[in-house]
């Protein structure tokens, strides 16, 4: 009887690459949203958000990339993802610096819609992607990323509403500040998986050689 010409793995990697292209799209999207919120509602946070949303975007990318490579691409591929994002925190720390020492006070019910926004966007990004948190290395740093990417959406709406209620700008600069130190530890987490998916690869590697 012939083949129909579909295997399980073209079938998995066609709904891989449709499931992180819509990430994609959404967190591009969502990144000139935000950072453009930011800029005029003078939120480090709502910046530091769309920041993440573009390092994101770029995660989906490496994944897409890395789909149908062999162990050591779809390693280097998360590794390339956490450094990314290891340099997004260490940005928006330096943001949170620049406007501690110039900058005006946000706009707090922009913050909170805008946020709520970003929020419901990667709520579904993540249970599209929930199949995968315990994939291969490059899909779960994807997991990661958005996991991360939850957590900031709602210390901004937090942070908007107790600008609302007190005006206390400093808020704002401690929820871009969280920010930024949550995605660092999310980095490590990422390059953490990356390093030993790299080391099996090479254990694989080295005793295949061997036989």
């Amino acid at each position: 009887m012939a083949e129909c010409g579909c295997s399980p793995v073209s079938t998995e990697s066609a709904e891989q690459r449709r499931t992180l292209t819509i990430a994609l799209v959404l967190n591009a999207a969502m990144f000139f949203v935000e950072t453009g919120a930011g800029v005029i509602g003078h939120s480090t946070g709502l910046i530091a958000d769309g920041l993440d949303m573009l390092a994101d975007a770029s995660a989906y990318a490496i994944a897409l990339l890395a789909i149908g490579r062999g162990a050591r691409f779809k390693a280097n591929a998360a590794m390339a993802s956490g450094v990314l994002l290891l340099l997004l925190g260490c940005i928006v720390l330096l943001d949170v610096v620049r406007r501690a020492i110039s900058g005006e006070p946000p706009e707090g019910l922009l913050m909170v819609g805008v946020a709520a926004i970003a929020l419901a966007v990667n709520a579904t990004v993540l249970r599209l992607l929930n199949r995968y948190r315990d994939g291969e290395v490059h899909l779960r740093a994807t997991w990661i990323f958005t996991r991360a990417d939850l957590i900031a959406n709602m210390a901004v709406i937090a942070s908007g509403i107790a600008v609302l209620l007190t005006g206390i700008r400093a808020l704002d600069l401690i929820v871009g500040a969280g920010i930024g130190l949550y995605v660092i530890r999310e980095a490590t987490e990422i390059l953490s998986d990356a390093r030993k998916a790299r080391r099996a690869d090479s254990e694989c590697t080295s005793g295949s050689t061997a036989a």
